[in-house]
């Protein structure tokens, strides 16, 4: 009878489950320079391996025959190498063109700028390409497709995955370790509930795994990208909801009341807040008098939509309560554009508040130091300075954070420290799409503000190719002349400064380890400078980033203000904060090397005031015919000037860590959801998240535990330990 006891079997599958936890040494052959190989590429663990997944597969159940396959089509073709040659048409174009044949015909098939590819196929290697036909010159050709060198008479009928791989581990190795991984784990615990599992008609997480690695038709793939797809979206729900966001769980929220400040603040403001400011507001009232939990919610906003009115009603609310606040601000630029803009209307409020920045001179932040602890001061602006140890303050109970993705999880943390249950209000200019707000920001409430409260006389844009290089100087000229200002952006700040700082954006022809394959001359500030006082004698021409002195940045953009400079030469520290009405000009050089948002946001700093603005986009990419990616992308910013359909636009062609930086601050990515397409999936995973919580508030009930582990260990990155000790 013991043989028929479950505890063995349930044993084994404990046992399975922890296997994904082990290091990848234990796995079979992976050793040495195999094993360096991996881990290079960020895998550590048994689990880290099989979330790997294939970037492509090779479609054995579709092939066709080089006679059959049709012209105009992305085909997969199983073809014999006949002769390899190296070409150089043309200085720094290196072309390697390879004869495929099979008993129906002959393929030929270049490979541009790889040279490489000649050293790894021989005459004889039996060969399978993905691409598009094409016919020329009385061949049927592909032009650089995917390709894998076939070992071991591969049978037809199979599709193979291909994984991304590193110098000692090759692909068909990499299916090998794979495959033995899965061996390893077999049918692991699955800790997402069958009740929801069933609910949502997805895959177990073993047969999940499997089918991705090595699906029996694309079908079979797309089913099993769904469940990790759902499973990646609701983990990381759940991770950020469960992290201790600034010690949210044991704090005591605190309930504001409306009062006099906030009717004399409404009262000072120049115009009425729109429906829209009006109704975020109302979300942010709302959140700020429940006494029963912290309000933690992001406000979207485009550019101009009027933000900053509603966060000084916040302001004001915090204030009414006999409380403080504090608005933390990325740069100083924009922490003076805060205090310059709505520190008046305070004032006016009788509200009192300071400025707190790397500049402020020792005498004024002791000053300021003092007033905080003793509840004198109500309202402190101020950038990564007000983070410092020895600024305290009596009663802090509202935070409010810009352009939160320019700031870590830490410090947002380390702010709300100094007022334990205070409020949170996050904003942004960078137009989100709903699923990536969703997504990133899955621990905060969302108000969004669509329309602009004062149209202003808006934009302009141009793209412009090199040859028109004068016509974005004539626009300079001309606003010159009109007693009006400019903007000339570029990439880099100095000429030796690296492009691998740039955003990764669509459109730039890059080989199979992401270099850059057709160079393109990138601007900098430096030549720029030089160049423009040659071509606008008589202009005064100043430059600005963010390698400068606060106060020298401070002295120039002043300058700027006051109309002292005729042409400000900047890298993209202007892209928020900068409010110059009289500039009505923005030339933008290298415009493929920006994401839209990015290019978004810089052009709203023109067009400001009562005069329209004209932001002109230089570009290198030409295209065929004027069809490249690169320029698809710039032209759709020509079309439209809504934030919010420029960043849907984004999203579909970028990763969303491209998007808001995460690549740079090493925060969250996304590998198995299509932000754009697996909007259902987002949203269940939404409500999931929430109901799960409802159900179990730390996932720390016995259905809900391995779901816990399952999400500390996903997300150890963003995660600390929720385990409780």
């Amino acid at each position: 009878m013991s043989e028929l006891c479950s505890v063995p079997r349930v044993s084994e599958r404990f046992a399975q489950s922890n296997a994904l936890g082990e290091d990848i040494a234990r796995l079979k052959y992976v050793s040495g320079k195999r094993e360096e190989a991996l881990r290079r590429l960020g895998i550590r663990t048994v689990g880290d391996l099989l979330l790997h997944i294939p970037h492509r597969y090779l479609d054995f159940t579709r092939s066709w025959s080089i006679e059959m396959a049709p012209i105009g089509t992305v085909c997969t073709i199983i073809a014999t190498v006949d002769r390899i040659v190296q070409k150089q048409p043309r200085p720094r174009m290196q072309v390697t063109e390879v004869s495929l044949v099979d008993e129906t015909g002959v393929l030929q098939v270049a490979f541009f700028r790889q040279p490489w590819i000649a050293q790894q196929l021989k005459q004889g290697d039996r060969l399978a390409v993905m691409g598009k036909v094409e016919f020329a010159y009385g061949f049927k050709q592909m032009a650089s497709p995917h390709f894998e060198k076939l070992e071991g008479g591969r049978a037809a009928g199979t599709i193979l995955p291909v994984h991304y791989v590193s110098d000692g581990v090759s692909r068909a190795w990499m299916r090998r370790i794979v495959s033995g991984a899965l061996e390893l784990v077999g049918n692991p615990f699955d800790p997402i509930p069958a009740p929801l599992r069933a609910k949502r008609k997805l895959m177990s997480t073993a047969r999940a795994l499997r089918s991705i690695h090595f699906p029996s038709s694309m079908a079979e793939r797309d089913i099993a990208r769904r469940r990790l797809a759902y499973e990646e979206c609701l983990y990381l729900q759940l991770a950020l909801r469960l992290r201790n966001d600034g010690g949210l769980v044991e704090v005591v929220p605190y309930a504001h009341i409306a009062g006099e400040h906030l009717a004399a603040l409404k009262q000072a403001l120049p115009f009425s807040l729109s429906d829209e400011q009006e109704a975020a507001f109302q979300d942010i009232l709302h959140d700020m008098c429940d006494d029963a939990r912290v309000m933690n919610r992001l406000l979207l906003g485009d550019v101009g939509t009027g933000k900053t009115a509603v966060a000084a009603c916040a302001l004001a609310v915090a204030v009414d309560s006999g409380t403080q606040a504090c608005v933390m601000a990325p740069t100083g630029v924009l922490a003076r554009q805060y205090a310059d803009k709505t520190g008046p209307l305070l004032s006016q409020a009788g509200i009192s508040w300071a400025l707190l920045t790397g500049a402020t001179p020792a005498a004024e932040r002791e000053r300021i130091h003092v007033q905080l602890e003793s509840g004198e001061l109500d309202v402190l602006f101020g950038t990564h300075a007000v983070l410092s140890e020895d600024v305290n303050f009596k009663h802090l109970s509202l935070v409010v954070i810009d352009e939160q993705h320019r700031f870590g999880v830490g410090q947002r943390n380390a702010l709300r420290a100094k007022g334990p249950g205070a409020d949170l209000l996050v904003m942004t200019a960078t137009p989100i799409p709903r699923t990536l707000a969703l997504s990133v920001y899955g621990d905060l409430e969302t108000s969004i503000i669509r329309h602009r409260p004062v149209p202003g006389a808006g934009v302009t844009t141009r793209v412009l190719t090199e040859s028109s290089r004068d016509l974005a100087y004539g626009a300079i000229r001309e606003a010159h002349e009109k007693g009006q200002q400019a903007y000339v952006i570029c990439p880099l700040v100095e000429p030796s400064d690296s492009a691998d700082e740039l955003e990764d954006v669509p459109g730039i022809a890059r080989d199979d380890e992401g270099r850059v394959t057709v160079p393109v001359p990138l601007h900098d500030t430096a030549t720029e400078l030089d160049r423009l006082r040659l071509a606008l004698p008589g202009l005064t021409i100043e430059r600005l980033h963010g390698r400068m002195r606060a106060g020298e940045k401070d002295r120039v953009i002043d300058a700027f203000k006051r109309g002292e400079i005729d042409v400000l030469v900047s890298t993209t520290v202007v892209e928020v904060g900068v409010d110059v009405p009289n500039a009505t000009v923005m030339v933008i050089e290298n415009g493929e090397r920006f994401g839209l948002a990015a290019l978004h946001q810089l052009r709203g700093r023109v067009g400001r005031g009562g005069v329209a603005g004209t932001c002109l986009v230089m570009t290198h990419s030409k295209g065929n015919g004027g069809t490249s990616a690169a320029q698809d992308r710039l032209q759709s910013l020509e079309k439209t000037a809504d934030g919010f359909t420029l960043a849907q636009m984004d999203l579909r062609l970028r990763h969303e860590g491209e998007i808001l930086g995460y690549r740079q601050h090493g925060g969250v990515t996304l590998r198995f959801v299509d932000l754009d397409a697996d909007e259902e999936l987002i949203e269940w995973a939404h409500l999931d998240a929430v109901e799960l919580l409802r159900y179990a508030s730390n996932l720390d009930s016995v259905a809900t535990r391995p779901l816990r582990d399952a999400v500390a260990t996903r997300y150890r990155h963003i995660f600390k330990e929720v385990s409780g000790g």
